[in-house]
């Protein structure tokens, strides 16, 4: 497929090779030609991914290398290997930490049991968890003290899920779809409450939840939705953004939750969709005979790798970008104490009150 330079340019007429008329004389119809990038708004980071990845580099600044952090601290392979690169180990046991060392845990959270354990050991801690994440902690706590046992939406294995059912010691029961809703056996249904993981669809959530409430009526729900905003603004703009492109790329490594849920989402729309960790998995075939791309990121991926596809989508041919509408987000999370910003930090400090209605 030969590159156009102008929009206006892949718009005229096809060269002559390509404008020969089949037998019969009958006019063929040009095949599509990659034109437009069509890019998501809002994509990529959001604030409590920002946040952790700010704890480590200001960790890594003050304190020195290395700095441990306790499980990817988001789910980005690049984002991963950068922090590596400037001093920081990633470790899922503790075992392996000298005493003493600097400890972040990462966004997704952490058990009771981890954050025992590393206090015992003596480590300087600093808790990258995401503030939407504790929120639903802090529930589980507060809800386990008035004897009540809890029904968790989410993925078995990750990591955030194991933190938040690590919360307590029993009495909280994962699903996973409708189906498992039926095969739960809480020991009482009087005091039964229902949290979510942070990063699910938000369509698949719901009809979870509308299971659960057909089982058990009188069961309690978060008077805000565990899913994060942000979770949400990304898939609500996929949902828009399917429909007026031929193909969707989301920018993603293959274990973030948030990332995958927008690829599933554009393809139970109807819409082709691939999930790349960056512009290399990209495949040629993928956009012959399409005309529009889509182009999102996962709350973990970073702009560059964003800027990387398009650079390789346009080599491919498509001439132009351009920035759906969307909603914008200015939200910042404060760091933990001895991480703070200084004056000139233009950090946004927010309420307890302001939290829970973001989530």
């Amino acid at each position: 497929m030969k590159n156009a330079p102008t929009l206006a340019a892949s718009r005229a007429a096809l060269p002559p090779e390509e404008a020969v008329p089949p037998k019969g004389g009958l006019s063929a119809e040009p095949a599509p030609r990659l034109e437009e990038i069509l890019l998501a708004e809002p994509r990529g980071f959001c604030a409590g991914v920002d946040r952790a990845i700010e704890i480590v580099e200001r960790a890594l600044t003050k304190f020195g290398a290395p700095v441990y952090v306790r499980h990817e601290i988001v789910h980005n392979t690049y984002v991963v290997n950068d922090l590596k690169v400037k001093g920081a180990i990633f470790i899922e046991e503790l075992s392996g930490v000298p005493p003493g060392a600097t400890l972040v845990f990462s966004a997704h959270g952490v058990s009771r049991a981890v954050q025992e354990e590393a206090r015992a050991r003596g480590f300087q801690i600093f808790d990258a968890t995401c503030p939407l994440v504790t929120k639903v902690h802090v529930e589980v706590a507060k809800l386990n003290k008035e004897g009540y046992e809890f029904i968790m939406i989410g993925h078995k294995g990750h990591p955030e899920v194991e933190g938040t059912m690590g919360q307590i010691d029993s009495g909280i029961h994962l699903v996973e779809d409708v189906a498992d809703v039926a095969r739960i056996a809480p020991l009482q249904t009087e005091r039964l409450a229902v949290v979510t993981q942070t990063t699910l669809s938000v369509d698949d959530a719901a009809e979870i939840s509308a299971a659960i409430v057909a089982r058990f009526p009188q069961v309690r729900k978060p008077k805000q939705q565990d899913i994060c905003y942000a979770t949400q603004n990304r898939q609500d703009a996929v949902k828009v953004l399917s429909l007026q492109v031929d193909i969707l790329i989301v920018v993603g490594s293959p274990t973030s939750s948030n990332s995958n849920r927008l690829r599933e989402l554009a393809a139970k729309l109807g819409t082709e969709a691939y999930m790349v960790d960056d512009a290399s998995e990209l495949q040629e075939a993928w956009f012959e005979g399409k005309s529009r791309v889509g182009l999102t990121a996962g709350a973990s991926a970073p702009e560059i790798l964003v800027r990387q596809v398009i650079d390789r989508i346009k080599a491919l041919g498509a001439v132009s970008v351009r920035k759906m509408d969307g909603v914008e987000e200015t939200i910042k999370f404060p760091l933990p104490k001895g991480l703070k910003l200084d004056a000139q930090g233009q950090q946004i400090e927010i309420s307890d009150s302001q939290l829970h209605q973001l989530s």
